[in-house]
Parts: structure tokens; sequence; C-alpha cells
């Protein structure tokens, strides 16, 4: 809202200063030329439409890309990683201190709640702009106009689905702006499911199967209607929504080698999957919505998606020590163990937890955490690069040890925060001709793909009780991975869902998003989870997500102090993260309301439970 605000008033006072100066000449209201870029001249014919939807693909992108990447504020909140600088205060460790309305919420040396307020109210403006002006366009055929129509629906949908699981309640605008307002308030978050939910079921009737890859097509909005229609408890229909996606002909899961390095026998299914050049290629049958982002095509982003730089060790920066005391590794490319083009030059933004990389899995045969074949990369896989040790130092050109023979650890005192931890090298590693050394070049990137619908599904039915069949989807996606399928339906559980969602999504999904929704379900329909129930009432106090994350995230739960002196720590109230105060403040003539917890709250008032019109 911060966005659209400043939007509004900026091109109102720009509009006063023009007819100000303007008001000195005889035709000052004579009509001008409008830009042959404004709405009134796009959008007009299917072309404009489209080029008007590629703008909200564009949008949504930018959430995976670049240093500092937006997922990885969702990734940190959330028992899948932590923020891993430990030189400086200011990253998202200590939530409690850090985390405020009026604090830095937009840059990647803090964290990116800011971003997605403010992106996500840009992708709604952008799709209220076509919905609003579809209408007019009466020389597009109505079976096209449908078909834009349910596109803009789900770019619209996946915004607020997204808005109302990291917020809760929010505005919830439906039309084009088209003069100032600052008179918003708060909608309830269940209130503006369900008209997503209403949307979708139109977008469904209309969106085709089969569209080119990075557009929305009718796997993508069903998936898309099975994630809001879980959000609401509607578990059959989820159910229903997922298994026309599953039964469609159209998509099946990727199991067989494809791809660019198809015929390299050392690799595996696994590794093709996550390939940049296979991603939207032909053959892949399991995505089913994507951002395309390629060197070279106009509206790139500049440095491309930087997963290298994000998520890998931070290796380069000095601290790992041979047994015998001498630098370990060399910061530069193309010396001869070129650990910097291999791996990359990480700086640990994005940390994972020993739940992530240790916990969760539990079969040696997993592809996903093979080692061996290059998927899934330990620190002890990288060799001493430092060229100053050859013909000194004997452990030159082996590999790295966490601990000498005396048991003294060889990485800078306690900091294995920042440089020691393993990771999944077959989703991270992106070639970068761009940076040397390669920080991870330009790729697309899933935003959906049928894996995570089996998922879907299977949580739908763990809801529902109906374990056998939460297993047999959790084991599509299992067998996959060459894992033994489960066999104990009783033990299938949300547990069971989130540690699959952990091995099989990792910096694809939002995952506080979906933390956050199944708080809620636990909440509304009382179930109890390690013994332990839930309400609404008492939400902000008490709720699934931030147990789950003290449960299984060690940083959290032991309050983990950084070499810099910060305290990891988070507490029951983030489950929702601020409003900004900077849109609270704009929006004089109404009221958006504060997430409990965080100041300003106490002026609340109770949020519609009708949509404006």
């Amino acid at each position: 809202m911060k966005n659209i605000n400043k939007i509004i008033r900026s091109s109102a006072i720009m509009l006063l200063g023009v007819m100000i100066l303007e008001s000195c000449k005889k035709d000052w209201l004579e009509p001008k030329p409008l830009s042959i870029n404004s709405p009134e001249n796009t959008l007009v014919d299917a072309i404009g439409f489209n080029a008007a939807l590629n703008a909200c693909a564009r949008n949504l992108r930018d959430e995976w890309y670049g240093d500092g990447a937006p997922i990885i504020t969702e990734t940190i909140f959330s028992e899948v990683a932590v923020e891993g600088t430990d030189d400086k205060t200011g990253p998202a460790q200590n939530m409690d201190l850090q985390i405020k309305p009026d604090a830095q919420l937009n840059s990647g040396d803090f964290n990116k709640i800011g971003w997605y307020w403010n992106q996500e109210w840009v992708g709604i403006r952008l799709a209220n702009t076509i919905v609003s002006r579809l209408p007019a366009a009466t020389a597009i055929p109505e079976a096209t106009r449908n078909i834009i129509l349910g596109k803009a629906y789900f770019y619209r949908a996946y915004d607020y689905y997204r808005l109302t699981n990291q917020f809760g309640d929010v505005p919830c605008p439906l039309k084009e702006l088209t003069e100032a307002k600052t008179d918003y308030a708060s909608v309830k978050r269940e209130v503006i499911l369900q008209r997503m939910k209403s949307d979708l079921d139109f977008a469904v009737q209309h969106v085709p199967w089969t569209a080119d890859k990075g557009d929305v097509n009718k796997g993508a909005v069903y998936h898309l209607l099975a994630k809001i229609n879980l959000s609401l408890g509607l578990f059959d229909e989820a159910i229903t929504a997922a298994s026309a996606v599953i039964n469609s002909g159209t998509y099946k899961l990727m199991t067989n080698r494809f791809g660019i390095d198809a015929g390299n026998a050392a690799k595996n299914v696994t590794w093709d999957l996550h390939r940049p050049e296979n991603k939207a290629a032909a053959a892949n049958t399991e995505v089913l919505f994507l951002v395309t982002e390629r060197i070279g095509v106009p509206n790139n982003f500049a440095g491309g998606i930087q997963t290298m730089r994000n998520c890998v060790p931070g290796i380069s920066i000095a601290g790992i020590v041979t047994p015998n005391g001498g630098v370990g590794i060399s910061p530069l490319a193309g010396v001869e163990f070129d650990n910097m083009q291999w791996y990359g030059r990480g700086i640990g933004r994005c940390r994972s937890t020993s739940y992530h990389y240790k916990d969760i899995w539990d079969d040696v045969n997993d592809l996903r955490h093979d080692s061996t074949s290059g998927n899934w990369m330990y620190m002890e896989n990288l060799r001493y690069s430092n060229p100053a040790l050859k013909g000194v130092d004997p452990y030159y050109g082996q590999r790295l040890q966490l601990f000498s023979s005396t048991g003294k650890q060889l990485c800078n005192g306690k900091d294995t925060l920042r440089r020691w931890f393993p990771w999944p090298h077959y989703k991270l590693y992106v070639p970068d001709i761009e940076n040397t050394p390669m920080r991870g070049g330009h790729t697309d990137w899933y935003v959906m793909r049928l894996a995570e619908t089996f998922l879907i599904r299977a949580e739908a039915y763990v809801w529902k009780g109906q374990n056998d069949l939460a297993m047999a989807d959790i084991n599509a996606v299992r067998t996959r991975a060459k894992c033994a399928p489960y066999t104990n339906a009783a033990s299938m559980n949300i547990g069971t869902v989130l540690d699959e969602r952990a091995r099989e999504l990792y910096y694809e999904e939002g995952r506080k998003t979906e933390l956050t929704r199944i708080a809620f379900l636990f909440a509304k329909t009382g179930k109890s989870y390690n013994g332990k129930t839930y309400t609404l009432a008492n939400f902000s106090t008490s709720n699934f997500m931030i147990d789950r994350i003290l449960e299984k995230n060690v940083f959290y739960a032991q309050n983990f102090i950084t070499n810099h002196q910060d305290m990891m720590k988070i507490s029951p109230y983030h489950v929702l993260w601020p409003i900004p105060q900077s849109a609270i403040q704009g929006n004089t003539d109404g009221r958006i309301n504060q997430n409990l917890g965080y100041s300003g709250a106490e002026l609340n008032v109770a949020p519609l439970d009708k949509i404006p019109e």
C-alpha cells in the first residue's frame, strides 16, 4: 500500500503542477494527446492486454532474483534457514528487535518484507487495470477476453494469496485506481480469499491447458485454486482442484533422464529437472508455471539469480585453515582447485538449518541428498585451494576438514554459521558468465510444478484423515527421487507433508506463506499438533507456525548468538509480518490495521467482512 499511495500522491501532485502551469495559457483546457504507452492506447486489443499480462509476470518474477533476493526473507521465517550474515547488525536475526513497522523493511542487508508489501500491490494494481479495462475492448472476441480475464484473475489471486498469508487482513481493491485514494480499510483475510476462489473458479473454465512456457495455463490456475481452497478449509474442493491437474494427462512427474545433461551417466533426473536449460524445455512435463529470465533477453534481471552467492557457505571469506594453520581457501577463480567456479562465491545469507540438511533425510538413496552424483554438497567435498600452500603444506589439494586430529576447530573459532554447512548443489548451481567467481547467472525458475500439486493434495487428505491417500501422493514424489515408499499410513501428518515439501521445494516455495496458511488452519479447525491446540482468538500469542519453527530450527530454539553478538530470536506474533508504518500513516482517511504484537495495533478497528466495491 505504501507503493500504491506513493504512486497516487505523486501522480496527483504532478497533475496539479501541470494544471497550474497550463492555466497561464488560453488553450490549457484543450485536450492533449495521450502517451502512446497509456492504458487508453495500449489496452485496446489482445496484443496490448497480453503485454500487460507479461508485466504481471515480470513483477512476480523478481522474488527469486538478485543479491539478497526476497525469497530469503520467506525462507528465514521458517524451520529451513536463518540469516547467516554475522559481521554486522541489521539482517533479520533477532526478530523482536529488527522486525517492526517503522524499521528498515526493504533492503538486502536487512529483510525484504517491504518488498513483498510493495510489489504484491503493484501486481494487484496491474491486474486490476486489466480487469477494469477489458470490458470496453469489445473488438476482442469474447472467448479471448475470457482467457485474458482468467489470467488477470490468476495474477491477482496469486498476490492476494501471498499477502493474506504474510500480513493477514489487508485492504482489497478490485478496480483500477483512477484518482487519489486515502481511505482504505482492512478486509478480513477469509473474505478476500473467498473472492479469489470465485475468480479462479471462473478462470479454470476459460484459461487453456496449454500455453507458452512462462504464460498462465489451466494447470497453474487449478494449482493456485487448490491452495486457496486449502486456506479456506475446503479440503474436498482442494482435492478436486489438485486432482484436475494430476489427472489431466497434460502434466506428469519427470521420472526419466532428459535435457542438456541426459547423456552424463554420473547425473540423474533430479539434476536434470533443475538445469536452467531444461526448466522450460518442451520435454519437461512437470512444470505448471515458471518465470523466464535469460541473458540477452530484454527486461532480464541484472546480475541473474545469484543463488550461489545467497545460499552457499562463505568459503571465500577468510577463516578456513588447514590442520597446519595455513590459509586454506583461495578467494580467486582460476586456481588449480577452483572452488569459486565449481561452487560459487557464497556469502551464506540464507543459511540452512540442521532440520533442512540433516534431520529430514530418511532414505540414503534419496537423489536430492546424494553427494556421490554431486547433487548435494558438503564442505568436506571441497579442497584446500590456496596456491601458497602448494609444496609447503601437505594438505594442499586435500579435502577440507572441520577439526584437526587434536580436536581443534579449523573454521575461525565458532563461526560455522556462515562458512560451514551443506547445501543442495543441484538446485543452487546456475552457471554464470557475467561474474568471476560465479554468483549464479540467468535462469528460468519454477513457481509451480506438479510435485507440489501432489503435496497439496496430500495435505488436504491429511486434514480429512485419509492418510492412506495422503501417503500415496507423498510417495509419488519420494519414489521419483529413488526413496523407498512409506508404508505406515498411520504415521502421516502435517509434519510429514512439510518435511517432503522441504526436501522437494527448497528456494522455490514461499515457506513462511505456507506455514502461516497451515497455522490458520490449525487455529480454525481446532486440530492438535504435538498434543497442542490453537485458536484464532489467540493467534498472535500461540500458533502452529512458531511452535513448529522452535521445534525444528535450533538457531531460534536455542537463541543462537552470532560472532557479532546478535541473537537469533522469533516470537509468536511473527506469524504475521508488520504492515509498514508508512502505509498506515499515508492512509489518512481510513484505517489499515496493524497486526497484533506490533506497535500501533492498539488503534485497530474491526476489519470489513465485505469487500468495498
